[in-house]
């Protein structure tokens, strides 16, 4: 991925993994507009990042995903990536009765929403010389979690249609490229001094190094072994657990 000179949607782009990105990509000199549901936190990052815009976005309403496709189109014709990050992370019990309403919007959220919001601007991207995709998913969409299940299942499906989709998208300008984080320290999940999560700075720098190297799936250096060793034997502790 070009890291300039882009136009660049980010869903949930008002806190953790997706304002750090979208700061960092705003530094480089890039045209970024953050979208997420809470307009105060909107009007806070765009007060603090001049030139960077913001549209309201619930992710788990395809109404308005339709609209903020418009909107974003509209006021800006050049946009040429599209950043799903949008997403949140429940604990739950497998072994248990499954609450039916927070396994339904940790779908919706995590899976249908990049499906929506990309097929809102796919015709879009595609008309640009060069556009890409990225797809927030989780070292977890590897190895799942056994206390997050609903959450690492459908990282794991949003993994799996990444894949498909870069494989239908390979004659066109668009690139698909899948960012799978470790545990970094964010509001999501707050390590509070735990060493194991990757501090969020940290994230960001390697992630946007990465980026620029065209990798298909990012992992940062922090778990790039760990990945390595599931791509090898198909399990770790996590999975196990």
């Amino acid at each position: 991925m070009q890291l300039t000179g882009n136009t660049i949607l980010v869903t949930g782009g008002t806190s953790g993994i997706g304002r750090a990105m979208a700061e960092a990509s705003h530094a480089r000199g890039n045209q970024v507009i953050v979208a997420g549901r809470r307009k105060g936190l909107l009007d806070e990052i765009t007060a603090a990042n001049p030139g960077m815009a913001g549209i309201v976005l619930d992710i788990a309403d395809p109404g308005s995903i339709a609209a903020t496709a418009r909107e974003a189109t509209e006021r800006f014709p050049n946009l040429n990536v599209l950043f799903n990050n949008a997403g949140f992370m429940p604990f739950d019990d497998a072994g248990a009765p499954v609450d039916d309403t927070v396994a339904h919007d940790v779908l919706t959220t995590n899976l249908l929403g990049p499906i929506r919001m990309t097929s809102a601007l796919i015709g879009h991207l595609k008309a640009q010389p060069r556009a890409v995709i990225l797809n927030t998913t989780s070292l977890l969409a590897f190895a799942p979690l056994a206390s997050a299940a609903v959450y690492s299942a459908s990282k794991a499906a949003l993994h799996s249609y990444s894949m498909s989709q870069r494989y239908m998208l390979r004659d066109t300008s668009v690139r698909v490229q899948e960012i799978a984080p470790p545990w970094v320290d964010t509001d999501l999940v707050p390590a509070k001094g735990d060493a194991r999560a990757m501090p969020l700075a940290a994230f960001v720098e390697q992630t946007m190094e990465k980026l620029a190297l065209d990798d298909e799936e990012v992992v940062v250096d922090f778990v790039r072994q760990a990945r390595h060793s599931i791509a090898t034997d198909g399990s770790t502790p996590s999975s196990r657990a």
